[in-house]
């Protein structure tokens, strides 16, 4: 083998060992764990965990075992507290050891109900663990009868009828003890210290230890028989036992976790949940979760083009009037609405004066006071301009493939028409669009996957965010650019969170005193590269805490319209619209009363 092959073997063990570490951090939720692996001895005096070795020669299989072995201790250093978990163990050997297996399961049902990957990860490695065991040992069978119980009742994990002989010994023994208390578990999934509490307790009644030393005692007589006659065979179980039981340090929760276990004291946020099939996290309490930052694997490959740039002259006045033609059925209808919004604008701008000056426009109502008594002085008046605040008004437009059709059609139109009468009201108006360069990852996840596939990378797709119009250009100057957002192929997958931190970035940059930001989307964010290498809800949680702080955080007034979806559990000012054709009527009555007060029908 050449050196070059050799020096490319151990760069790609040293890129797996960092994936390993970096996401062993991340699901732990504390910078401080050290990962080692092997016989490696810490460097420093922060906790660690210890990983098997890695053998250069070790297949993909192996590869995987250990991803998902880093994946449980993760979670059990992040979810379980070792002074409760301490504090309700009950006695004796085995005792101990069920009881330490529970815990590692609670914590995995914690983690795997938001982590999709680390549940498939751990999966495939326990169904392959247990089905190449030797169960001929009592405490064996009782150990892992147990597991393969709470893992089908807790994780959903499948049955498979091989297993289900190899673990038919204690099975009626663990229904008639924990069948009526599966559902209490469950509830108290979030609840350490009365799951604890209530598991020792089932534990406790078996009386495992005691029948256990009764059994082993006839296992040992017969195993002095065995070793007098077959001491080669006994040699080699016994080797096979110490493999076992090495595996079983990893993965069934043995007491070596008590030197790994810490509690995590480096968060301070609450989660919020949304969906009810997942544990509601913020109504137990529970901190630290899901508080690591959102991250990008890179944005080499983002951009934030003019409409102009991507398409030539010519095509962008074809599609122009494409626009232009379905403008008409829907022109009278909406410029209706649009005109009312403009006549309550222009309405309260400039419609107010002052009377009795001594110069200005000459006052004819007073005229009869100056035929009654001719030494009456001439009265005059003039109008004085209202405290109109400059505002800002930036219409972001979700350019995502389920936008296609109608839906992106009457957006484009609508934003069209407000432009145009925001425009007149001296109102300035931009309009955004986002979406990402490619399907599936495009060039970020080339990249990717060329660095050998680093887990929970992040987002992992192409940005494309698209000027339309920008708040300084005429209507006239970008007319033709609205018209791009027709065009085939353009839009693709759509990463929220992302957009609005930059739709946020330009206004926070503008000095008009009053900034509102209006979002159109027709549904949660979605790209399929990302969801499928982080967590499933990893794009939602960030659009949910950016939406979070521009409404609590900053001065820009958010409202969102969902095309068929409801966003009200994102966004506090909302509306759903069932129909298309009413987007028209709701973003300018939502304009309309931000504008103005309904019930002093005055400016704010």
């Amino acid at each position: 083998m050449s050196l070059y092959k050799v020096e490319s073997k151990k760069e790609k063990l040293e890129d797996f060992k960092a994936a390993i570490s970096s996401t062993v951090r991340s699901l732990s939720n504390s910078e401080k764990i050290e990962v080692l692996f092997g016989n490696q001895n810490s460097k420093s005096s922060n906790y660690s965990i210890k990983l098997p070795d890695l053998e250069r020669n070790r297949d993909k299989s192996n590869y995987e075992d250990i991803r998902a072995i880093a994946d449980s201790k993760s979670l059990r250093i992040r979810f379980s507290d070792k002074k409760i978990l301490k504090k309700y163990e009950p006695d004796g050997n085995i005792s101990k050891k069920l009881y330490k297996i529970s815990e590692k399961i609670r914590c995995e049902k914690i983690g795997t109900s938001y982590f999709k990957g680390v549940k498939k990860n751990i999966e495939k490695f326990y169904i392959k663990r247990v089905s190449g065991l030797d169960l001929k040992n009592s405490e064996d069978k009782i150990v892992e009868s147990f597991e393969n119980y709470l893992r089908i009742k807790f994780l959903n994990f499948k049955s498979d009828n091989e297993l289900e002989k190899k673990f038919k010994f204690y099975k009626k023994d663990l229904n008639d003890q924990f069948k009526d208390k599966i559902p209490k578990l469950k509830d108290l999934t979030l609840d350490q210290e009365n799951f604890n509490s209530l598991v020792s307790k089932l534990i406790s009644k078996m009386s495992l230890d005691e029948n256990f030393n009764e059994e082993e005692k006839r296992e040992d007589e017969s195993k002095n028989d065995d070793k007098q006659s077959k001491p080669q065979n006994n040699e080699h179980k016994s080797k096979q036992k110490d493999e076992r039981n090495e595996e079983m340090s990893i993965d069934a929760g043995i007491p070596d976790l008590e030197n790994e276990a810490k509690e995590s004291n480096t968060a301070e946020e609450e989660v919020e949940v949304s969906d009810n099939s997942r544990p509601d996290f913020k109504k137990r309490g529970l901190k630290n979760f899901n508080n690591n930052q959102y991250k990008t694997y890179t944005e080499e490959f983002d951009e934030v083009v003019k409409a102009e740039e991507l398409e030539n002259l010519e095509e962008m006045i074809r599609l122009r009037k494409n626009l232009d033609q379905q403008l008409l059925q829907l022109k009278n209808f909406i410029s209706k609405l649009a005109n009312k919004l403009q006549r309550k604008l222009l309405a309260k701008q400039n419609r107010s004066w002052d009377f009795d000056l001594e110069e200005g426009l000459l006052d004819t109502s007073k005229l009869p006071r100056i035929i009654m008594d001719p030494f009456n002085s001439l009265s005059f008046k003039k109008e004085k301009e209202i405290e109109f605040k400059d505002t800002l008004v930036t219409i972001l437009i979700d350019n995502s493939g389920s936008m296609r059709g109608k839906p992106i059609s009457v957006a484009a139109i609508c934003a069209d028409i407000l432009s145009r009468t925001l425009e007149r009201c001296m109102v300035k108006v931009e309009i955004l669009g986002f979406t990402t360069k490619h399907w599936k990852g495009g060039s970020s996840r080339e990249k990717w996957m060329k660095n050998d596939k680093p887990n929970l990378p992040g987002r992992l797709n192409d940005l494309r965010h698209i000027i339309y119009k920008s708040a300084d250009t005429p209507w006239r100057q970008a007319k033709n650019n609205i018209g791009l957002m027709l065009k085939e192929g353009l839009l693709k997958e759509n990463i929220d969170g992302e957009a609005l931190k930059w739709s946020f970035n330009k206004m926070n940059k503008r000095k008009e005193d009053r900034k509102i930001l209006m979002v159109i989307s027709d549904g949660a964010p979605v790209d399929d590269s990302t969801l499928s290498t982080n967590t499933s809800d990893y794009l939602e949680n960030d659009l949910k805490k950016t939406v979070k702080w521009i409404e609590n955080k900053s001065n820009i007034e958010l409202l969102a319209i969902g095309i068929g979806h409801d966003v009200t559990r994102y966004y506090n000012r909302a509306v759903k619209i069932a129909d298309v054709q009413d987007l028209g009527d709701v973003m300018i009555n939502q304009l309309t009363d931000l504008f103005v007060d309904k019930d002093k029908n005055t400016i704010h």
